[in-house]
């Protein structure tokens, strides 16, 4: 029996599964994040020779498994699947071996097909499509410091700067900077200034402020409402070229990320945009998840 493997290597950890060739899943398990934009080449190291360890229990043996792969965030970076390749080899697997991004294996796995629109918003955002003829496009995933617009990393920012422009009186709104400095467990100005620009605070930590904007819609606050419209649009201008080059708008579109998961009012903004623009594009949920979208791309390569 030979089988496949599919890992989805998020910011924080990464997910596996081992499937046959029928792509029954028969094993799961969870490792260290393998970002080379994100953790030290120690860490990815220990993380993959993990992984490599599980996939060789589940299989019996890694010479069991034909094909593997991986979906990773930073693989942009133009060393990175060379060094996670030259990882994997070292561990002793001599089968096949795909890597690529992480937002592609999302969309295998939320889709369950290779065609389709995926939109993700997360800590980041961004928009990957492909059509049945092959024909790919993306949009976003430039990063927080350039791109990442809808974003939870940019709803943080904005709540933070709502918060200084309540203090100066530009605007005026009682409630997001009392929510952001509980949150943040800070008391002044001057120490959320501190806070945003210490070397330790990562974009991660603004972006866990994101969920306070549910709370703040609930509240009825307009600001927090102009902020999740803003969110919504900027995620509207990522589907349309997608959904525009590849001929999709009849399709379906996964809609992903946290963002999307646990705010109703950016999700019920966009569907709405979407289906003014987009009539017969269906917004669903994920089907399943990136590390099932991985296997599905690994039995894939195999069959081919």
């Amino acid at each position: 029996m030979r089988y496949i493997a599919g890992l989805d290597g998020g910011g924080t950890k990464t997910a596996g599964a081992v499937a046959d060739e029928k792509s029954n899943i028969i094993g799961k398990f969870t490792s260290g994040a393998i970002n080379f934009n994100g953790q030290d080449e120690a860490s990815i190291h220990g993380s993959v020779r993990e992984m490599m360890a599980k996939i060789s229990d589940i299989c019996g043996g890694l010479e069991h498994c034909a094909h593997i792969c991986i979906g990773a965030a930073g693989v942009s970076n133009p060393s990175a699947c060379s060094r996670l390749a030259a990882m994997v080899r070292e561990c002793g697997y001599a089968g096949g071996l795909t890597i690529t991004g992480d937002h592609e294996t999302a969309m295998y796995g939320s889709l369950e097909s290779s065609s389709g629109i995926i939109l993700i918003a997360g800590t980041g955002s961004i928009c990957f499509g492909r059509n049945e003829n092959g024909a790919e496009h993306r949009t976003g995933g430039g990063g927080h410091l350039i791109d990442d617009e809808g974003s939870g990393y940019s709803i943080g920012r904005d709540l933070i700067a709502a918060s200084l422009k309540a203090h100066d009186d530009r605007i005026a709104n009682r409630n997001i900077a009392p929510m952001v400095f509980a949150r943040l467990k800070v008391k002044s100005v001057r120490e959320l200034i501190g806070f945003v620009y210490d070397p330790k605070t990562n974009k991660k930590d603004i972006a866990a402020l994101a969920p306070l904007l549910s709370e703040l819609c609930a509240l009825g606050d307009e600001e927090a409402y102009a902020i999740a419209r803003r969110s919504s649009l900027a995620l509207y201008e990522l589907v349309v070229p997608v959904a525009e080059k590849l001929a999709l708008q009849d399709g379906e579109i996964a809609l992903t990320g946290s963002v999307l998961t646990r705010n109703a009012v950016v999700r019920a903004s966009l569907v709405a945009l979407l289906g003014h623009k987009y009539p017969h594009l269906n917004c669903i949920a994920p089907k399943r998840d990136a590390a099932y979208g991985a296997a599905l791309m690994a039995l894939e390569k195999l069959q081919a």
